[in-house]
């Protein structure tokens, strides 16, 4: 009896040291758990910053990007944006804006002339503005000679009207102020003269309506009454 009673305890021992050994390793798991859980809450607490950094670098790139792009010009060789201008086959017009346009596979800097009255609006490159007879408005002595110009007498020459019409167009779109002036002053017609044809008529108007917008813009007055005083120097003439 004695021998089982020493193998029941060696039993019992067994069994308590593998309880122990089991006791060690669950508290050995529940510690890595616990170091596991840590790790991930510290891990989570982690991966909110960088987002958080990431976010704020994004939203510093796009402000870099926005103070990066380029302001448009209001100002270039000379010309500025609100400047009155005159493009010689339109007349007087007024600078808009200056913005860049694609051109074929070029960008290309183009200066946004509009002409309110005859609703149009004309791009001019700013590299070309010599090539293409952009000016500037006439300076005050440069209308004083186009109404000198208006008092001369008047040049008729014996040639087809046609003939006639391509030397007046000619310099109706010379964008000369004298030159125009010496179209209206040629065509225009006083009391008991000869009446104008209706051609001759158009064109008559076309050149005082070309040489009052510009006579306009100088003195700061409106189309209408730079017109009138410009027939009124033709009757007196």
């Amino acid at each position: 009896m004695k021998p089982e009673a020493g193998a029941g305890r060696t039993k019992g021992a067994a069994a308590s040291k593998a309880s122990r050994s089991s006791g060690t390793a669950k508290a050995t798991k529940t510690s890595s758990a616990s170091k596991g859980a840590k790790a991930a809450r510290a891990g989570g607490a982690t991966k909110p910053r960088r987002a958080g950094k990431a976010a704020a670098g994004g939203k510093g790139g796009a402000g870099g990007e926005t103070r990066r792009r380029k302001k448009a010009p209001t100002k270039v060789n000379g010309f500025a944006v609100g400047d009155h201008v005159v493009y010689p086959a339109h007349g007087v017009g007024r600078i808009t804006g200056i913005d860049e346009r694609a051109v074929g596979d070029q960008t290309l800097q183009m200066f946004v002339v509009a002409f309110e009255k005859d609703k149009m609006t004309l791009l001019v490159p700013t590299g070309k503005v010599d090539s293409a007879g952009m000016r500037r408005l006439s300076s005050r002595e440069t209308m004083d000679a186009a109404i000198s110009a208006l008092r001369g007498r008047a040049r008729t020459r014996r040639v087809m009207w046609s003939r006639r019409a391509q030397e007046y167009e000619a310099k109706l779109n010379s964008g000369d102020p004298v030159s125009i002036a010496e179209v209206v002053r040629d065509l225009h017609r006083n009391v008991g003269q000869p009446d104008q044809s209706y051609s001759e008529r158009q064109m008559y108007e076309a050149a005082l309506d070309r040489l009052a917008r510009e006579f306009a813009a100088v003195e700061n007055t409106d189309t209408e009454q730079a017109a009138n005083k410009l027939e009124d120097v033709l009757r007196a003439a």
